[in-house]
């Protein structure tokens, strides 16, 4: 089965981060999010991925050859970002009216994908959420939804779609979302993939549900670092370490944790640092940092608190006379 992964998105609520790269490819624990959901999903069993791409394609497209070559992968160019429902309607050829799975490229699950995929429906994941009306939600009888609805003001269920999906009717999948873009039928401005499910669930097709607990989003600043939490925590709990350090990374006369990441070529001298995620080849001396993110190439000097920084800044504190 092949896997379809939107990772078009330009990324707003993460700049200055995804100003000069993708979201999809901002590192977490170690690794860039897209990498940690289609490495999981090649241990599940999915044997081609379909990326679609818009802002800074070019650039996935590199990582993904340079660093899983081994990968079968085919790209789909999102030109216009017209919502999740488009993103998916731009791969139906690339699909071929075959069952396939689909995940949201900033989104990574950790649940039994090999389990998931045996389900003989379409299937959507799903968790409680305390504020569903930020989400796409659904509404169901035991484990089979009876309605799909997006961004409700007024929530028919606490149960968010946490981004993963299993379709199964996918030849009824991509008339629904055709219907939408031919009829211009919008919501929110966009068109939404949760409007094609809707049309499917009428025209008979059956969906269930799965619990997903583990869901992290990388969203924004905020849930990025907590992911980054959460999947060192993971690693700690499997015999690792609360740190990543990538092997070219250098650390002189430092503390560091519990939850940091340091990328390739890091060098940290006499800091002591929590919660932070470090980009590549960035360089900090004397600072006392939590709670922040440090772009790739940086120099941060005598800095202490929390602090977010994009790619090729430089951040020096006055010294005190």
């Amino acid at each position: 089965m092949k896997a379809v992964i939107p990772a078009a998105g330009v990324g707003t609520r993460l700049r200055p981060h995804t100003l000069n790269k993708p979201k999809a490819l901002l590192p977490v624990a170690g690794r860039p999010i897209l990498a940690h959901i289609v490495d999981d999903l090649a241990e599940a069993g999915i044997d081609g991925f379909i990326l679609i791409v818009g802002y800074q394609g070019q650039v996935v497209r590199e990582w993904f050859a340079a660093n899983r070559p081994e990968l079968a992968i085919a790209y789909v160019d999102q030109e216009r970002r017209l919502g999740l429902g488009h993103a998916i309607w731009t791969a139906r050829e690339a699909v071929d009216d075959q069952p396939f799975f689909c995940v949201l490229g900033d989104t990574i699950l950790k649940a039994d994908y090999r389990a998931l995929l045996q389900c003989p429906d379409n299937l959507i994941a799903v968790r409680e959420v305390a504020d569903p009306r930020r989400f796409g939600v659904v509404v169901q009888d035991g484990q089979r939804v009876t309605g799909f609805v997006e961004k409700p003001e007024v929530p028919p269920s606490n149960l968010a779609i946490v981004g993963a999906y299993l379709l199964r009717d996918s030849v009824a999948l991509f008339a629904a979302l055709e219907r939408l873009v031919r009829e211009d039928r919008r919501t929110r401005g966009e068109f939404q993939l949760t409007d094609g499910l809707q049309l499917m669930l009428e025209a008979g097709h059956v969906f269930r549900t799965v619990p997903v607990a583990d869901w992290y989003d990388c969203g924004k600043a905020d849930t990025w670092l907590e992911t980054n939490r959460v999947l060192l925590d993971r690693q700690a709990a499997a015999g690792g370490d609360s740190c990543y350090l990538d092997p070219t990374a250098r650390v002189d006369h430092s503390r560091l944790g519990p939850h940091v990441s340091l990328g390739p070529g890091v060098v940290v001298d006499h800091c002591d640092i929590a919660d932070a995620v470090i980009g590549a080849g960035s360089v900090l001396r004397r600072c006392r940092l939590t709670h922040s993110l440090v772009g790739e190439a940086c120099l941060v000097e005598g800095v202490t608190g929390s602090i977010n920084l994009g790619d090729y800044c430089e951040l020096t504190a006055k010294e005190q006379r």
